[in-house]
């Protein structure tokens, strides 16, 4: 899995440098998560993405949709030679997701503070249908600054949505710089409990950890679970980690393949 995750890294970086646009940050932050639900954890089948019995995801940070659709061609759902046509005219891999393009993914998303709230009804709808798959939602630290967030948040504990994971990639950065100087989230743990969820703080780059934490969600009842998942933004890439200018910059050719040599050293050092 963390040569995996290595491909998916690598994958991104070629993605952006092509496309000349995108978001390399945050989707490189996000990747053990993706790994962990998309190589382990979640119920799918690539040969028949609409089977009634699958586990749903919502990509709520829709920017970071690099990481996704790499997840998902690594994953098999479609060939990984087109990663490489993202934000193309007439692509399948738009800029956001787009599920009118993309029969694979289960909404359109990318207006920050929605994902959740789609989540939720989903949720709904899977119980109500008396069906028992799950429902994750991976969001931005920056996004819970959206006051929708925490709407959705309070009527996922009323609805005691215990089939409902969220999870939020901590990398501490946005657009506009950290996210304790734009809008402080701190005590962001203490936040969710408040609003009567189970919160689990992980490291979000351990795949072992991210995937206990999952299970530990499944098995949690009467509540939902969310996840604050610890990351570092443009992880993997030492010119790109911790840095807010990479939030939706790409690289150059030249930055491009510097990237991809650091990335193919660390997977030869294990």
């Amino acid at each position: 899995m963390k040569k995996v995750a290595n491909d998916i890294r690598q994958d991104i970086i070629r993605m952006t440098c092509e496309a000349g646009s995108g978001h390399p940050g945050g989707s490189l932050s996000s990747v053990e998560v993706m790994v962990s639900l998309y190589f382990n954890v979640m119920k799918q089948d690539p040969k028949n993405p609409a089977w009634d019995g699958r586990d749903r995801f919502v990509l709520s940070k829709g920017h970071v949709c690099p990481v996704l659709y790499a997840s998902l061609a690594r994953r098999g759902y479609f060939p990984v030679d087109e990663l490489l046509t993202l934000r193309k005219l007439g692509s399948r891999l738009q800029g956001h997701p787009h599920r009118l393009k993309l029969e694979c993914l289960e909404t359109s998303s990318g207006s920050l503070g929605q994902g959740l709230s789609i989540s939720v009804g989903m949720a709904i709808g899977l119980r109500m249908d008396k069906k028992n798959p799950r429902v994750y939602c991976l969001m931005g630290d920056g996004e819970l600054q959206e006051g929708q967030i925490w709407e959705a948040a309070m009527s996922g504990a009323h609805y005691r949505l215990d089939n409902l994971c969220g999870i939020v990639d901590v990398n501490g950065l946005q657009i506009d710089g950290k996210t304790k100087d734009v809008k402080n989230l701190d005590p962001l743990a203490d936040k969710w409990r408040a609003f009567g969820w189970h919160a689990i703080e992980v490291d979000g780059h351990d795949i072992q950890s991210l995937i206990n934490a999952f299970h530990e969600a499944e098995k949690t009842k009467g509540k939902p679970t969310v996840i604050l998942a610890k990351t570092v933004k443009g992880k993997g890439v030492s010119f790109m980690e911790n840095n807010a200018e990479w939030h939706g910059k790409p690289p150059s050719k030249e930055e491009a393949a510097k990237a991809l040599h650091e990335l193919e050293e660390n997977i030869l050092k294990g």
